[in-house]
């Protein structure tokens, strides 16, 4: 007894852990009919960790090159114990993962909880979630399969006709003319050192002002969360996420074991590219509406006219807490909204055309 008592002391002592005790004890959530949204971020938040847990276990046995990688994954699958479900975990979490990111962030977008004084918050969720997508292109090639290596080619042509750096951006990405070996190293630099370090740092931000400034109450249930008693944060707060949680994990271990990811056969750089090839679901609605887009606009050509206007709306949309003119009035900013509903119509036909309509490259 007497030594649990002088470790506790010595904690004490050399970290603020009454502080941190205190700020808990004293956290409370606001209830109100959109209160379950609360619970998307932690979620989003689950499946990260999930990816940080498997990378570390696939890591032991990938190799990085060109002449090894397919191998190694497919030893990973069929020789270790566990690693098809290892790799499996790690495919699915990371859809999940983007599809949580990005159904929280619309979540925050429709309640107006980007206002003041949550901007920077906002902003560090937006560039969280350009981080998952950055994590999806570089990993969709470490396998090195037959699908990954073409879908990489026209990923990053796409980024080649960005005006005047278009060029020096696809030999950045890929090391070169060509995917090569050096694509693969490449890409696989950035997704187990550079994104993770960028991640981790806005991460710790995130999650500092989310706690810092607590939860956003939405402008037309200003009025109801007042009249109710909040809830404390722990532990039924923390009970009720961690029970997302586990839901959240007996759906991922689910479609791990019923859907196993497949491997396909090993990228062949002189073969024709296959039928049908397509990007992961969260680029297709780019993917399909540049194919819409005429060949040529006046005199412009139309493909980076495409790619400007997603970067415009990417700009607009990370700093929409600056653009929202109506801050501290509760207003509604009906234009907001509408844009805001636009945007994930425009996301949701452009990605099931992309299934239904045929590819022709």
């Amino acid at each position: 007894m007497s030594t649990i008592v002088a470790k506790s002391s010595f904690w004490r002592e050399r970290f603020p852990v009454d502080a941190v005790v205190h700020f808990f004890a004293r956290k409370t959530v606001p209830l109100h009919r959109h209160t379950i949204w609360y619970y998307l971020g932690g979620m989003t938040l689950f499946f990260f960790l999930i990816q940080v847990g498997t990378g570390v276990l696939l890591l032991l046995y990938y190799r990085p090159t060109a002449e090894a990688a397919f191998e190694s994954v497919q030893f990973i699958m069929t020789k270790v114990q566990f690693g098809w479900l290892i790799r499996s975990l790690h495919s699915w979490s990371a859809n999940l993962m983007v599809a949580a990111a990005m159904i929280h962030m619309f979540s925050v977008f429709f309640l107006k909880a980007y206002r003041k004084p949550r901007e920077i918050t906002w902003v560090s969720g937006v560039l969280l979630f350009f981080l998952a997508l950055a994590f999806g292109f570089t990993g969709y090639l470490l396998p090195w399969n037959t699908l990954a290596y073409f879908a990489t080619r026209v990923g990053t042509e796409i980024v080649s006709v960005v005006p005047v750096i278009g060029h020096e951006l696809l030999l950045f990405l890929r090391g070169g003319e060509d995917v090569t070996g050096a694509t693969l190293t490449r890409l696989f630099g950035f997704h187990v050192a550079v994104l993770p370090m960028l991640t981790t740092t806005l991460l710790v931000l995130h999650l500092l002002l989310v706690q810092v400034q607590g939860m956003s109450v939405p402008p037309g249930e200003e009025a109801r969360a007042v009249q109710r008693k909040p809830m404390p944060f722990f532990p039924y707060f923390l009970m009720r996420d961690l029970v997302g949680w586990l839901v959240a994990l007996g759906m991922l271990a689910a479609l791990a074991a019923l859907f196993p990811w497949e491997l396909g056969e090993k990228a062949d750089p002189f073969a024709p590219a296959p039928p049908g090839i397509k990007p992961e679901w969260y680029f297709l609605f780019m993917f399909q509406t540049l194919k819409y887009v005429p060949a040529k606009i006046l005199f412009l050509d139309g493909e980076v006219l495409g790619i400007l206007a997603f970067g415009l709306v990417g700009v607009f949309w990370l700093l929409v807490p600056f653009l929202d003119r109506h801050p501290e009035a509760g207003g509604r900013t009906r234009w907001f909204t509408v844009f805001g509903w636009l945007a994930l119509a425009f996301i949701v036909v452009m990605s099931l055309l992309a299934y239904v309509v045929p590819q022709t490259f």
